[in-house]
């Protein structure tokens, strides 16, 4: 920031030096040369001896006023054609590399990021980042089914309890096994007995002829 306010207080006293070279021309170009008109006119005075060197002493101050004027002139002139005359890069190129400097600043200025926080500021709703969209799958535990829920009966609480439903509760796994066992021999048995007819009736028909 130090370059830029050297690069920019160079180019304002430039500048003003300029004005200033300007202005001095014009005045004095504008100032009249009527001096040494008014000299010539007092030659024409009484003549005496002295009386004219009184005259020519005067007459030497307003000459050499009016060539020390021009000389200003000249000079006034010189210098302004040659502050018109010089480029004005340095300044320009010096703030043109400020505002080089101003645009990499900006550009290493981190952006700020909201991904939980949704700002009021115009300016600063750009930087909110949209929400993650999740990838869409099969749950595969929700295609099985799950097993129903028994529902009790809530009168059966009501009524009162034998004596035994705790020793039956505890039983109740083994009975229901037992249960089971029981099922699968009779279906055993039952297919013994139907073997044992068809043998009987295949040793009657066999003996019928």
């Amino acid at each position: 920031m130090t370059t830029e306010e050297d690069s920019i207080d160079q180019a304002s006293s430039a500048r003003r030096e300029r004005l200033k070279a300007l202005r001095a021309a014009k005045e004095y170009l504008s100032t009249p040369d009527d001096g040494p008109v008014q000299d010539e006119n007092k030659e024409e005075g009484p003549v005496d001896v002295h009386g004219d060197r009184k005259v020519v002493a005067v007459e030497e101050d307003p000459i050499e006023q009016a060539a020390a004027a021009r000389r200003e002139r000249i000079k006034a002139l010189r210098t302004a054609k040659e502050l018109l005359d010089m480029p004005d890069e340095g300044p320009v190129h010096n703030h043109s590399n400020a505002e080089d400097s101003e645009e990499n600043e900006e550009d290493n200025i981190p952006n700020m990021k909201f991904r939980n926080y949704l700002p009021h500021d115009k300016q600063l709703q750009e930087g909110k980042v949209a929400p993650a969209v999740l990838p869409k799958f099969e749950d595969p535990v929700a295609a099985v089914p799950s097993a129903p829920e028994k529902i009790e009966d809530p009168f059966v609480n009501i009524a009162p309890k034998k004596p035994n439903w705790d020793l039956r509760r505890d039983v109740q796994k083994k009975l229901d096994k037992l249960e089971r066992r029981t099922q699968k021999a009779i279906y055993q048995l039952m297919q013994e007995q139907e073997k044992e007819k068809e043998a009987l009736e295949a040793e009657n028909g066999e003996a019928e002829d």
